[in-house]
């Protein structure tokens, strides 16, 4: 038998390799609360239904150091947009909640008489937040743009708006996106121009009578993207579904112009709304940032220009400040936004916005809050639309516990989607201990569906959690009642 002494090193060790965050308090007895919310979990996560699912489940009360239940915590899962979890607490740690993006507008060329010889150059850093989603009009801060260059007393340019630099270079697409996702807007481009999250609407109206053409008005820029109109008004009989029927609109592109085609019916005297995704995300932007300088009066040659030009700085666009920002990315989980983040985090550290240099930098910032990389986090992109994202019950818990320590959490607990109240879950948990009270990330993609956040309990406890959950064939909102319940339980507790 191993002498006395050399058994208690070794029981120290494994214990200093445990996270204080997530391991029981020393010397803490199960009690028969702790019985019951493991027999109440158990009871839902084991139920045939979930015969093939992946649970893995982490609730910790981080003041006490005690875990309340665990199953499955040092396992790996496919965590959806719980991985924003690690994307926004690493940008909020590593850039500050003041951050804020500028995009500068210049003159490359003289500017003589009202005339600029040359180019108006955009110089773009990632900024995700010209957008209607942030601002209720992408085309706000570009008019207040081209009212500054206006001011400036430029009224005719002999070049074009173009594009200078490339901070993020590489692919606009996060690595391993599903293809059959690059349509929706979801799945958007990204670039360090952005311009409305990579996609515009097309509002479309039918005519007064069958056979007249739709009309189509593109926002939040109308010349961005052009349209081609293929599609007819039909008649439709009364009732709602057979509206539906008649609405047989299709947006394709047209793949040597990139144009879009607008084709299919639509119903008398009837609307649609239609989302296209950006093609090329930067042109995107200058094609807005023309419309509203043209809006303003200021005219364009498009003549070739000496791109040695010196640039001269005219205006420059600064954005909400991160802890804004941070609201606009959690709360509805946009995508584009947490890219444009990982990538943007990157910039700052390293001078370019490359995907691997942001997974470096996030790694290391997990490994920091004890998150043992790769054992227990695999990362390749921001937003967790990749399928080979992966991380760990315990790894989510350690980040949220780390947020927690940090002078910051107010700004990140505030960015989590609230139950019953905003967000992703603002149609959870309403009427329960739950509502107003959990404030949480959720995810999904197929086959997988997180929820991962803070909860206080009923004797005003902070309790941190982390549900995941992989490869079920139930209906999602049978994977969405177990962690809704898990989560009301533990609002209702009492822990003393």
């Amino acid at each position: 038998m191993p002498n006395a002494r050399v058994l208690a090193v070794s029981i120290l060790l494994l214990a200093c390799r445990q996270p204080a965050a997530v391991a029981p308090r020393p010397g803490s007895i199960s009690t028969g609360r702790d019985a019951s919310l493991r027999a109440f979990i158990d009871s839902m996560t084991d139920a045939p239904e979930f015969s093939n699912a992946h649970w893995g489940i982490l609730v910790v009360d981080p003041e006490r150091r005690d875990t309340l239940y665990s199953r499955n915590a040092g396992k790996l899962f496919m965590p959806a947009s719980n991985m924003k979890i690690l994307t926004s607490a690493t940008a909020l740690t590593q850039l500050g909640p003041d951050y804020r993006y500028r995009t500068s507008f210049a003159a490359r060329g003289p500017v003589s008489g009202g005339t600029l010889t040359g180019d108006l150059v955009v110089v773009g850093r990632g900024d995700p937040s010209v957008s209607d989603h942030m601002l209720r009009d992408a085309m706000l801060p570009l008019r207040a743009m081209a009212d500054s260059i206006v001011a400036r007393g430029i009224r005719h340019v002999t070049g074009r708006v173009a594009a200078v630099g490339d901070r993020f270079p590489g692919s606009e697409l996060g690595f391993g996106w599903s293809y059959d996702d690059f349509e929706d807007s979801y799945s958007a481009p990204i670039d360090e121009l952005l311009f409305n999250e990579g996609f515009s609407e097309l509002h479309v109206r039918a005519g007064e009578r069958p056979g007249d053409p739709v009309t189509v008005v593109v926002r939040p820029a109308r010349s961005t993207p052009r349209v081609r109109i293929s599609a007819t008004t039909v008649a439709v009989a009364a009732g709602d579904s057979a509206r539906r029927r008649a609405n047989t609109l299709v947006a394709r592109k047209d793949s040597t112009s990139w144009d879009v085609i607008l084709t299919g019916t639509l119903g008398v005297r009837d609307t649609a709304v239609i989302e296209v995704t950006h093609h090329n995300v930067d042109d995107a932007y200058l094609a807005a940032v023309r419309e509203a300088l043209t809006d303003r009066g200021v005219s364009f040659d498009d003549q070739p220009t000496d791109t040695l030009a010196r640039v001269d700085t005219l205006a420059t666009l600064t954005s909400p400040p991160l802890s804004e920002i941070l609201k606009a990315l959690m709360k509805p989980s946009q995508n584009q936004i947490a890219e444009m983040l990982f990538r943007t985090i990157a910039l700052e550290k390293v001078g370019a916005g490359r995907p691997d240099s942001a997974r470096a930098i996030v790694e290391r910032q997990i490994a920091s809050w004890g998150a043992a990389v790769p054992l227990e986090a695999v990362v390749r992109d921001g937003s967790g639309l990749s399928r080979y994202d992966y991380i760990s019950p315990q790894t989510v818990v350690r980040i949220l516990d780390a947020m927690r320590k940090s002078p910051s959490f107010s700004v990140y607990y505030d960015a989590l989607p609230i139950a019953g109240i905003d967000g992703t879950i603002r149609n959870r948990m309403k009427g329960t201990p739950a509502e107003n009270n959990v404030h949480a990330k959720t995810g999904s993609v197929a086959q997988s569906r997180s929820l991962s956040g803070y909860v206080t309990t009923a004797d005003r406890h902070m309790l941190i959690f982390s549900f995941l959950s992989n490869n079920w064939t139930v209906p999602i909102r049978s994977v969405e009642r177990v962690q809704d319940a898990i989560a009301v339980r533990l609002a209702a507790m009492r822990l003393r």
